[in-house]
């Protein structure tokens, strides 16, 4: 596409534009442009908007046009995902607790306890607190080392894919985080203590939410359901790379449970996202052979 070109929005693009409407009506639906703070949330969706639509521009002829059309949705997670605290803030802790128990009742039933809270308790192992708490950081990495490390390799097509799989699964995510946000064990329950919260591997997490943890991102885990969508992505391009990755999405998945981040449904129900969210993103963005 060249400048001044006709904007051509592909899958990606489409899929963000429709969820920072989605967001915004949710945002004026629960108190217009008159609630304290709404202004900045409908501002940053305008903005968030403008980007995709520029981006959509973007002269892929010159790297620095390629580089914004290719890998501009990496710019968003955060902003997203802040905006998505700043709105559960709004309605409550109380409230979102309250989704909590009904998860709690659900994890009682199929898993006849509530292993999040249970299994760093009863199997209290710093190498295993170490480990799972590494690998629930590694997400980050593969995050944004997926479709980075792929084009710079020159595999343009799949990484764009890896991103449009990867922002499907946030999205299928971050609808109910909206519409019914669930705080998680890390809210619910006190935090583990003693040695198996002392590795450095767990301060560096519990570091890093204190700074910037959203609640009621809980169900589904969207850490989960990313990794598992980027990880399978990436193995249908380059299995060398997918079959690393694929070592972190297992460790994380346990892991997130074990380190009482996510209810253990949170993470099948993830894990369930992040397959579909690949098989969508192969049959929308077919990589040429």
């Amino acid at each position: 596409m060249v400048r001044g070109a006709r904007l051509a929005l592909r899958p990606v693009d489409r899929l963000l534009l429709a969820y920072v409407a989605f967001a915004t009506l949710v945002v004026l639906a629960r108190g217009g442009l008159v609630a304290a703070g709404t202004i900045w949330l409908v501002l940053l969706y305008v903005l968030v908007a403008a980007l995709v639509l520029l981006s959509a521009r973007a002269a892929p002829e010159q790297w620095f046009g390629r580089l914004v059309y290719d890998f501009y949705p990496l710019l968003l997670v955060g902003p997203l995902y802040a905006a998505l605290g700043a709105l559960n803030a709004r309605l409550g802790a109380a409230h979102i607790l309250a989704h909590d128990r009904i998860v709690q009742a659900w994890e009682y039933a199929i898993f006849r306890g509530q292993p999040a809270y249970e299994l760093i308790r009863r199997y209290p192992s710093v190498f295993a607190s170490g480990l799972f708490h590494f690998a629930y950081f590694s997400y980050y990495a593969i995050l944004v080392g997926g479709p980075v490390l792929l084009g710079l390799a020159g595999r343009r097509a799949a990484a764009r894919r890896v991103l449009l799989a990867m922002m499907l699964a946030f999205v299928v995510c971050y609808v109910p985080f909206t519409l019914w946000p669930v705080a998680g064990p890390y809210f619910a329950f006190p935090h583990p203590t003693g040695a198996v919260r002392q590795v450095w591997s767990a301060r560096l997490v519990y570091a890093s939410l204190a700074q910037g943890s959203s609640i009621g991102t809980a169900f589904p885990s969207s850490h989960v359901a990313v990794t598992t969508a980027v990880t399978l992505s990436v193995w249908s391009a380059w299995h060398r790379l997918g079959a690393v990755f694929a070592v972190f999405a297992v460790l994380l998945t346990l892991g997130v449970v074990y380190c009482q981040m996510h209810y253990a449904i949170d993470a099948t129900v993830g894990f369930v996202i992040g397959v579909a969210a690949w098989g969508a993103a192969k049959a929308l963005a077919p990589v040429p052979p």
